[in-house]
């Protein structure tokens, strides 16, 4: 799973400063590091409305981590991505709602709780492969997890879907392109972990 990931302002300074993406809010620039937790707001890349003509093809929109569960308790925050298209609840939104949730690292705890950071070595961002919905006028998003690759699996059997910076755009506006990216494999991550006891919430 991924229960918590952290960003900060350089990562959404770039994003702001590539040709593809837009944020009209100004809000992503005035941002620091922090991290991100269930219920709470971040920004999330996604389509724009004016996409199939001249611009930016995709725009920061700030959107609340987590769908509410049908029973009421708890929230949805990841779905796996073997399975995803085969669930009502995801797969009408996977077709027509990806995004993509920007990230400097995330963190997972081992069996000890020790919490073990997570990142790319070779780049500052992370982009995670997602989705969203509306839910009483308000959206949110889910983060789509799959099986841990060998940097991970020593301290958690799942792992975010991480996307390569130049295949992000594609994840959110070439539908042919889905189950390529549902079945693919993240590249290598490094790992900062800390010895000290810590509890998930």
């Amino acid at each position: 799973m991924c229960g918590r990931y952290y960003i900060n302002s350089n990562i959404l300074k770039k994003i702001e400063q590539a040709d593809a993406f837009s944020d009209a809010s100004g809000r992503a620039a005035q941002e620091s590091r922090r991290d991100i937790r269930p219920s709470e707001t971040a920004p999330v890349l996604v389509r724009s409305g004016n996409s199939s003509g001249r611009g930016r093809q995709i725009h920061i929109e700030w959107m609340r981590w987590g769908f509410p569960a049908p029973e009421g308790k708890n929230l949805i925050i990841n779905a796996r991505a073997e399975s995803a298209l085969e669930k009502g609840m995801f797969r009408e939104r996977i077709w027509a709602n990806r995004c993509v949730i920007p990230a400097a690292g995330f963190y997972e705890w081992n069996s000890r709780k020790e919490k073990c950071e997570f990142s790319r070595a070779e780049q500052d961002e992370m982009f995670l492969a997602g989705f969203y919905g509306a839910f009483a006028g308000e959206n949110r998003f889910v983060i789509l997890t799959t099986e841990a690759n060998p940097s991970v699996a020593p301290v958690h059997g799942r792992m975010p879907l991480i996307l390569e910076r130049e295949e992000a755009v594609s994840w959110i506006v070439d539908d042919s392109r889905i189950g390529e990216f549902l079945q693919k494999v993240p590249g290598g991550l490094s790992r900062k972990q800390e010895y000290e006891q810590l509890t998930l919430f």
